[in-house]
């Protein structure tokens, strides 16, 4: 099982990043974790310190811009809805200048649904990573595309929360890459503790915007690793592997073998 471990960035510096830390503390960012340290089926091991995985990262500020720079990316993959980028802002590039690429996952989020308070998490959220991988398909292939590019790194991609979007992205380059399922399903898993401090913020520093976030299914904050499994036992029984999902929505082996190049070691 992994440890979500933390790490705490007093100045723009990354110099003596244990690699065995991989959930890196932010004021107002409460999902921000680096994707290196896993082992691939080839022995092989995914880069520390060269893709990250976030939550809305586009609300960044004040000290955290700082915190943020240390880590020099050069390029931002949005997940989001063009309505949450026109309502919420997107990646303060004035600030923190990077390649900046819009790739919507999804046409709508969750909030306006009508779900049941009391919804089972794991087949509520399968079903909604099924639907991001067949509606998402465009993006994520886009996405894939720009991080077969070396001249991409460091790189983060992110969604609003950093949970279901960003944690579908993930899934889809760590399977790509040959990490196994258990650990997949663990790296999306450690974003249940991201929901509980962000709620715990919220009631510290925007108690009026409690209630909106409270008032959801609890279903929309969890992330069971068993949601993830059997995201990645369909992708499996449907395509054979992940490598096979992504050839059938147009990611040539050129592009899954640059992955690998530019993300492990």
């Amino acid at each position: 099982m992994l440890t979500d471990m933390t790490i705490e960035l007093d100045a723009p510096s990354l110099d003596g990043l244990d690699a065995g830390r991989r959930h890196i503390i932010f004021e107002a960012l409460f999902n921000v974790r680096d994707l290196g340290g896993y082992v691939t089926a080839d022995g092989r091991t995914t880069r520390w310190q060269t893709l990250y995985r976030a939550d809305g990262i586009n609300r960044v500020s004040g000290t955290d811009v700082d915190r943020l720079t240390a880590l020099g990316l050069r390029t931002v993959v949005d997940l989001r809805t063009p309505g949450e980028v026109e309502h919420r802002g997107r990646f303060p590039t004035d600030d923190i200048p990077v390649t900046y690429h819009h790739l919507p996952v999804i046409r709508e989020t969750w909030e306006s649904w009508e779900v049941e308070a009391d919804v089972e998490p794991v087949g509520f959220l399968l079903a909604r990573y099924q639907e991001m991988l067949d509606e998402g398909a465009p993006a994520l292939a886009a996405a894939l595309e720009v991080l077969a590019d070396p001249a991409a790194y460091p790189a983060v991609f992110h969604c609003a929360a950093g949970k279901d979007r960003t944690g579908v992205l993930a899934a889809v380059i760590l399977g790509a890459l040959g990490v196994d399922d258990d650990t997949v399903a663990d790296d999306y898993g450690l974003s249940r503790g991201a929901m509980d401090t962000l709620v715990e913020w919220l009631r510290a520093t925007m108690p009026e915007a409690l209630d909106a976030m409270t008032d959801q299914p609890a279903a929309f904050l969890d992330a069971p690793p068993q949601a993830m499994h059997e995201l990645l036992a369909m992708v499996r029984a449907d395509h054979g592997s992940m490598a096979g999902y992504l050839e059938s929505i147009g990611v040539d082996a050129a592009t899954v073998d640059a992955l690998r190049r530019n993300l492990t070691v």
